[in-house]
């Protein structure tokens, strides 16, 4: 039975495509947006346009200011060019300053930049020393003994990452929502000592309120809940308050990086993770959110395709960490890590090496953590690379990556939505076709509907899983992250959930590439200032 939720309050309307078994058909929902939202959103509009106006003035009205404009926009271009950021990112930015007088200046000012507050890199650092530790030397020695190519990729990730190398894991994988969704409440059910739980959306519903009954019971228990969600990600899903409404049931929880309305990368820099802990040896991620239409509830563009996995072993206890880390920066008080939250597995034996991991914006992670995983999967390839993504928005260097594999001769194809849920960032993703087809890319296009999954893999034997996309967003903006496998048993089932989600789509050949002088433009334009969006 499908049951729809309707909210009242400052909200705008939306149309979705709604089915009940066979029978599809329209329903107006109303959408609202809480008041504090749009009061955050105001005060940003006035901090940049009160900027903008106030040295536009001082331009006109004071002499020889504008002087002092076009030294400050020079000095900004040699900053931008001298800076160690990624050409593709550079370049918007440059064209910016450039082409908006004043306006392009300020905004470069306000958010392009990230600069972090010293109590928050101080409260960072202590919840990391407060975590658990752990010496991966001779797991490493073993994985080297086995490949060492692979390995050497897995020490690099652990390096830049901050993780750590676990065997021992054992791990479900889940092809479809549904699947995970079942498993995932009989594991809550379960819960003996804590719960955490951090999605990018969390959307009342039945996915939700299933879950939250459980909550409720396991905190009247005793049982330590606590959750996380993103504030804009959750902007249009929860009620402003929710954090307060949660804790009058014993749950524990905050939105991460509230709106507050300060013109800087609060917009930008979102929690876009998922993980449930559970007891600190049960852990869930993939792209699934909290959200009827993960599970097949709701249907709006199509059949929604996503998938997840379950770790079980000591490997969560890297979940657990990114998970408190999360938490802690998001509180009044800094939480206790106990060591009980990282408990000993006992009688697990399963083969592989797994490594969770954390990826994030800069300074926070110096170095861009998934797009390495994944140009070394594809550097170090021989037979084929599958990679499933809704969204290919990616800079030049990725792409010549993902081109230089298939120049090697190995099978690279991408699968992306044929229903879109943005037909801009769609469009975006089209530019890539031909480029990627030239170099002997195969592109599919998933013809029941949209793709969620972010699912790459390997020669059979190396796999990653989680919540990154092909985009900008997740590869710059996002907190996200990942499980990067080697020589596990979840590894095959990716493989054929992947060769199956093949069989359902349309491979893009040359001739399909064929479009108006005016998509070409628009494609052209998006593609300069994706980085910035």
């Amino acid at each position: 039975m499908l049951r729809l939720f309707v909210f009242k309050g400052n909200g705008m309307k939306r149309k979705i495509k709604v089915s009940i078994g066979n029978n599809k058909f329209e329903e107006r929902v109303i959408n609202y947006i809480p008041g504090r939202y749009i009061v955050a959103f105001m005060i940003t509009a006035f901090e940049v346009l009160s900027i903008i106006a106030v040295t536009t003035a001082l331009c006109i009205f004071v002499p020889y200011f504008y002087i002092a404009m076009y030294v400050t926009t020079f000095a900004v271009e040699l900053k931008i060019i001298a800076s160690d950021d990624n050409p593709d990112y550079k370049i918007p930015w440059m064209l910016f300053v450039l082409i908006v007088p004043v306006a392009g200046l300020m905004l470069y000012f306000i958010f392009a930049s990230r600069k972090l507050k010293k109590k928050f890199i101080r409260r960072l650092k202590h919840l990391k020393q407060m975590s658990y530790k752990k010496d991966d030397s001779k797991l490493f020695e073993e994985f080297e003994k086995e490949n060492a190519v692979v390995a050497s990729q897995a020490k690099m990730l652990c390096d830049i990452a901050e993780t750590h190398l676990f065997s021992n894991t054992k791990q479900t994988y889940f092809s479809s929502g549904k699947e995970y969704y079942k498993s995932l409440l009989i594991d809550l059910k379960n819960a003996k000592k804590f719960i955490f739980i951090e999605y990018f959306i969390i959307e009342e519903g039945k996915f939700w309120n299933s879950i939250l009954e459980i909550l409720k019971e396991k905190a009247a228990e005793g049982v330590e809940v606590r959750v996380v969600f993103d504030d804009i990600g959750c902007m249009s899903t929860l009620p402003g308050n929710y954090a307060k409404h949660l804790k009058k049931f014993g749950i524990e929880a905050t939105p991460f990086s509230r709106l507050r309305g300060q013109a800087d990368n609060e917009f930008n820099n979102r929690s876009h993770r998922k993980i449930t802990v559970i007891d600190g040896l049960v852990g869930y991620t993939g792209g699934i959110n909290i959200a009827d239409e993960y599970i097949g509830e709701v249907q709006r563009f199509g059949h929604w395709k996503d998938v997840g996995i379950r770790l079980e072993g000591e490997a969560v206890w890297e979940m657990t960490e990114l998970f408190m880390i999360d938490f802690g920066i998001n509180v009044k008080n800094v939480p206790e890590t106990k060591i009980e939250l990282f408990p000993k597995a006992k009688g697990i034996d399963s083969k592989g090496y797994v490594v969770p991991f954390g990826d994030g914006p800069k300074p926070l992670y110096e170095r861009r953590v998934g797009k390495t995983v994944i140009q070394n999967m594809l550097s170090s390839a021989t037979k084929y690379v599958y990679i499933t993504t809704p969204y290919l928005i990616i800079d030049n260097e990725l792409c010549v990556s993902i081109e230089n594999a298939a120049l090697r001769g190995v099978d690279v194809r991408i699968v992306v939505p044929h229903i879109p849920d943005k037909k801009i960032v769609f469009n975006m993703t089209k530019s890539f076709y031909k480029r990627f087809i030239d170099a002997g890319v195969r592109i599919y296009e998933y013809k029941p509907g949209f793709i969620h999954a972010k699912t790459y893999v390997a020669d059979d034997d190396v796999a990653m899983i989680g919540t990154i996309n092909l985009d900008y967003r997740s590869l710059v903006h996002h907190f996200e992250n990942g499980v990067f496998m080697f020589g596990t048993d979840s590894i095959k089932d990716i493989k054929s959930d992947i060769d199956d989600t093949l069989s359902k789509s349309i491979e893009i050949k040359k001739s399909m590439l064929k479009t108006n002088i005016f998509n070409r433009f628009f494609r052209a334009l998006v593609r300069i200032f994706a980085p910035m969006l």
